[in-house]
């Protein structure tokens, strides 16, 4: 079977949006600044749009903070046509979530369950406050499984009644745009996922190195 070019159905649906002449409500969760830079300057010039910033999953409430400060700045000095919603900070819905999957390595099932946690949070506020599409910043990511992203957002569409936008935002050269705006505004770009797993395996890399 071949796999799914969820950049290529974006691109049909951002036809019929331009072909209707009606802006979208998109709900847009968002993990940093720099992952947000590149679908913000993309998605703007076809739907209205409102950040999502709800992160459990980070390992302390600076880390917390700093994300979500970047986040406020860059839309402020890009000047993006935005609204941001930002969520309190609670890991203890990021542990339960993984609770029984601790161990297991970076890439596998509990960046699904985190995946899924954030997303599913999102998909919740997109649908009790009327838009019309949620999606998630995470596909830029060349670390993050866009199918599996793609696939829990197709899940949860259809449990809470509200249009999932596929996505690959590393396409189209969508991750090295990203690297360059974060250079442009000086972003702050953190060099693990944010959670306390992926530190861990960060620094016993550093370690063994």
């Amino acid at each position: 079977m071949n796999k799914r070019d969820f950049q290529r159905e974006l691109d049909g649906i951002i036809k019929e949006i331009e072909e209707s002449g009606i802006r979208p409500k998109l709900l847009l969760h968002v993990c940093c600044a720099p992952c947000s830079s590149y679908c913000m300057e993309y998605l703007t010039k076809y739907f209205d749009i409102s950040l999502f910033f709800y992160n459990p999953n980070m390992d302390c409430k600076e880390e917390y903070d700093k994300r979500k400060d970047e986040l406020s700045r860059l839309v402020k000095e890009a000047a993006f046509p935005v609204k941001v919603v930002i969520m309190p900070y609670d890991p203890q819905e990021y542990l339960d979530a993984v609770k029984g999957l601790e161990d297991i390595r970076e890439g596998g099932e509990r960046c699904f369950a985190c995946y899924e946690l954030r997303m599913r949070k999102a998909a919740g506020y997109a649908s009790q406050n009327g838009f019309d599409y949620f999606t998630t910043s995470l596909s830029i990511s060349p670390y993050k499984n866009a199918e599996k992203i793609n696939e829990i957002g197709e899940r949860l569409s259809a449990e809470y009644g509200v249009k999932h936008l596929p996505s690959d935002f590393k396409k189209k050269n969508g991750y090295k745009r990203s690297i360059e705006l974060s250079k442009e505004y000086d972003l702050y770009r953190q060099d693990y996922c944010g959670c306390v797993f992926s530190k861990k395996e960060r620094e016993k890399k550093e370690t063994d190195n």
